[in-house]
C-alpha cells in the first residue's frame, strides 16, 4: 500500500490570510496595539505554532504577554470566519483525494493544529473533501511535539501502518516540509499564497496545483 499525507490546513484550503485576520482580530480583543502585516506574518512562517509565534513576537516588544490565551481566541476567531466567508479546495485538491480512493491509496491529515480547527476546516470543505475521506486524521493532541519535529509523520505512520518510502507528503511551509523529510518522507511543496516565496530546498518538488497522477507515481517510485 502507499499514502499521501496533507500536512496542514492550508494544503487543503489556503486559510493563511484567514489566519492572519484572525490573529490581528485576537490583538485587538485582548487590548495589544499589534497588527500583523503581510509582510509581518511571512516572514514568521518559517517555523509552525501560532501560540509561540505570538510567544515570541511579544518577546521582541518587551511585553508580557498570554500567549496561549490570545492564540485561544484567535482559533475562535478563525473558526468564526470559516464558517461565515467559506472555504474552497486548492487547485488539485479533490481530484487527488478522488484519485486516492480509487487506486486504494490511503489518505492522512497530519497537522499540528487544534482538533477543532481541522474541523471545522473538514466540514468547511465538506462534501467535496471530508473527514472520512481520510484514513488518519492528526491534530495537535495526537504527536508530544510540533512540527519541525517528525514526531507527527511518525505517529500518521504507525497509525497507518505504512513505512515512510511508501508515502508522500504535501507540505505548505518550511517547518512541516522539514518535520516530513526528517520522517524519511518524500515531499511536494505546496505553498500558500504567504510561503510561495520559499525556496523548499528539502522538498522534492515545489508545485502551485496538485496532480494526483504525480504523486501516486511519487508514492510507488520507492516503495
Amino acid at each position: 500500500m502507499s499514502a499521501i499525507l496533507f500536512g496542514s490546513i492550508s494544503t487543503l484550503a489556503d486559510t493563511s490570510e484567514l489566519q492572519r485576520t484572525a490573529f490581528n482580530d485576537a490583538f485587538a480583543q485582548h487590548g495589544l496595539d499589534w497588527s500583523w502585516s503581510r509582510e509581518d506574518y511571512r516572514s514568521m512562517l518559517g517555523s509552525n505554532g501560532g501560540a509561540q509565534r505570538i510567544a515570541d513576537y511579544a518577546q521582541t516588544r518587551g511585553e508580557d504577554v498570554d500567549a496561549a490565551a490570545v492564540h485561544a481566541t484567535k482559533s475562535e476567531k478563525f473558526r468564526s470566519l470559516l464558517a461565515e466567508r467559506g472555504a474552497t479546495a486548492r487547485p488539485g485538491v479533490a481530484e487527488t483525494v478522488e484519485a486516492a480512493r480509487a487506486s486504494g491509496t490511503k489518505l492522512g491529515f497530519v497537522t499540528t493544529t487544534s482538533a477543532e480547527n481541522v474541523e471545522a476546516v473538514l466540514s468547511a470543505l465538506a462534501p467535496t473533501v471530508a473527514r472520512e475521506h481520510f484514513d488518519v486524521v492528526l491534530s495537535a493532541d495526537d504527536a508530544p511535539q510540533g512540527k519541525p519535529d517528525p514526531a507527527s509523520y511518525q505517529v500518521a505512520l504507525e497509525r497507518l501502518g505504512e513505512s515512510a518510502d511508501a508515502c508522500v507528503a504535501v507540505e505548505d511551509n518550511e517547518g512541516g516540509v522539514a518535520a516530513a523529510t526528517a520522517a524519511g518522507i518524500t515531499v511536494v511543496a505546496f505553498p500558500n499564497e504567504n510561503t510561495a516565496d520559499g525556496t523548499f530546498t528539502s522538498a522534492t518538488e515545489k508545485v502551485e496545483s496538485l496532480d494526483p497522477a504525480r504523486l501516486e507515481s511519487l508514492t510507488s517510485a520507492r516503495s
